[in-house]
């Protein structure tokens, strides 16, 4: 069965970032994926630190990722770039993680930019040799179009169709990949 891991890059506790990432993961299992959601808002990941091997649940997390097909990796943004809860989990990953990984990208932001963040986000998976879907969502106004809480949703279609899309394009080319 193909694996679909989800990496929220957020520590809101109503966290938009999260809720369209679960709207996305709904699609994949939809789709016939098996799903599990990384929520580095909820783990004990210190800084990285390139001298020591293991820190906090830097294995385990490494190790959900190795074992996904494909990630759909979501973050707010913030200055333009995504956070900086993303950037530190994305310093433990490498080329392991990530080779042959279909990687879905998706950025909330509460104002109206997010094309810095998608290509920072872009360009960051390409250097551990990550496959990049085509199909990306960013989501402006974030706090308007997503609905958080227990039963998280989009409520702009346009915007929940996007998200539901690129949870079924992560499956798809994660599958691809792994033939």
């Amino acid at each position: 069965m193909t694996r679909i891991a989800a990496i929220s890059g957020s520590r809101r506790e109503a966290s938009t970032t999260r809720a369209a990432l679960a709207v996305a993961l709904d699609a994949a299992a939809d789709a016939g994926a098996e799903t599990d959601l990384i929520d580095l808002g909820a783990v004990d990941l210190p800084l990285y630190h390139p001298d020591e091997d293991v820190q906090g649940d830097s294995e385990a997390l490494k190790r959900r990722v190795r074992e996904a097909d494909g990630v759909l990796a979501g973050t707010p943004v913030y200055r333009g770039s995504f956070s900086s809860t993303f950037k530190n989990f994305h310093d433990f990953c490498g080329s392991e993680e990530y080779e042959r990984t279909a990687v879905g990208l998706l950025a909330t932001a509460g104002g109206g930019s997010y094309g810095g963040t998608l290509e920072h986000l872009r360009s960051t998976f390409r250097n551990v040799h990550a496959w990049t879907v085509p199909h990306e969502v960013g989501i402006e106004g974030a706090s308007r179009r997503v609905e958080t809480g227990e039963n998280p949703r989009i409520v702009d279609a346009d915007v929940r169709q996007r998200t539901e899309r690129l949870g079924r394009v992560v499956v798809e080319h994660a599958e691809r990949l792994r033939r």
